[in-house]
């Protein structure tokens, strides 16, 4: 069934949920999922990236302070942290550097006691979708909040990335600018400029339902690019020149003009084989149920589809469409004028 996001705004996932120690026992932390529109792979090779914040998916960390001992309680593992497996090495890595760099290396090597993480997100795993960023960013803020101490930007990018470099090696920083971006961004070797958006962006997405991997995908592109370097560097060039060419028309609100261009960027993607059958048919649908382009999202290999629709009600077309050709499950995301 398609899922609208709620009304929650940016702003008040970009800061603590509470005063700072307005609990001393207890720190709260919130974080929203991403979605690159473009310019896949070729941020790899320092090209820009087109990105927005996705506000209707979330991830929530609680710590609560108590006995001696760290543990973890969520969906995929509740125990001690030290037991927690190899998959949450990145959550386990965000947790400690997050308690340090907050001043409560105590809670994080148990000498001072203990604490208790609960993380619950609706952001789906290996989907393209910033899920491990965001669960990073969210422990961060809940620790500064525990702390009652201010977390500023670039620390909180720093505990992300830390957390980012256990989960997929060489982040290239664009998750977790995106992650506690308050509006759409261009990202191109670390740097982040905001994205005028000149009508609200209507877009369908869709979970294809398999995971996607992003340094497999990475792999594959760079061993084209090793096979055939003049070809591929082309083909990444466009879709550098693709990213660079929608935020006029992002500015301009050209629903059209975004929908082309994500067409031909998902024909590049599947060129540079970072496609599937499964990612390849949602596309399709998406299109011939009147979606002005669409294109995969992310790494690829797997993940998630995005596609322009018209109004809310086409985007549910849309979504029952890209059900129909495979898709696990579809929401719908405005991306506001700003």
């Amino acid at each position: 069934m398609s899922q609208t996001p709620h009304a929650e705004s940016r702003a008040s996932q970009a800061a603590p949920v509470s005063e700072p120690g307005a609990d001393a026992r207890r720190g709260v932390g919130i974080a929203h999922a991403k979605a690159i529109l473009f310019g896949e792979h070729a941020v790899v090779y320092g090209a820009p990236a087109i990105a927005i914040p996705v506000d209707s998916l979330t991830a929530e960390a609680i710590i609560e302070a108590g006995p001696p001992g760290l543990g973890i309680a969520s969906s995929l593992y509740t125990g001690p942290v030290d037991g927690a497996p190899a998959r949450l090495a990145p959550v386990v890595t965000a947790i400690k550097a997050s308690l340090e760099r907050a001043g409560l290396a105590g809670l994080a090597h148990e000498t001072e006691g203990g604490a208790v993480v609960t993380i619950t997100s609706s952001i789906p795993h290996e989907r393209g979708l910033g899920s491990s960023a965001a669960v990073a960013a969210a422990i961060a803020r809940a620790a500064f909040d525990l702390a009652g101490t201010e977390l500023d930007s670039e620390t909180l990018f720093d505990l992300i990335q830390t957390s980012e470099r256990v989960a997929h090696g060489k982040p290239s920083g664009i998750d977790a600018r995106t992650v506690a971006a308050t509006g759409a961004i261009r990202f191109n070797r670390g740097a982040v400029a905001p994205i005028h958006i000149g009508a609200p962006l209507i877009l369908a997405f869709a979970d294809t339902g398999h995971p996607g991997s992003t340094a497999q995908a990475v792999g594959s592109v760079q061993a084209l690019r090793e096979r055939e370097p003049e070809a591929t560097d082309a083909l990444l060039s466009r879709l550098a020149e693709i990213a660079e060419h929608s935020i006029a028309d992002l500015a301009s609100g050209d629903r059209t003009a975004v929908g082309a261009a994500m067409s031909e960027a998902h024909s590049i993607l599947h060129r540079v084989g970072v496609s599937s059958e499964r990612l390849d048919a949602i596309v399709a649908a998406a299109c011939a149920a009147g979606a002005a382009g669409a294109k995969l999202t992310g790494g690829g290999l797997g993940g998630c589809v995005i596609a322009v629709a018209d109004s809310d009600a086409h985007a549910d077309e849309i979504g029952a469409a890209m059900r129909l050709a495979g898709a696990e499950r579809t929401w719908t995301v405005e991306v506001p004028a700003a």
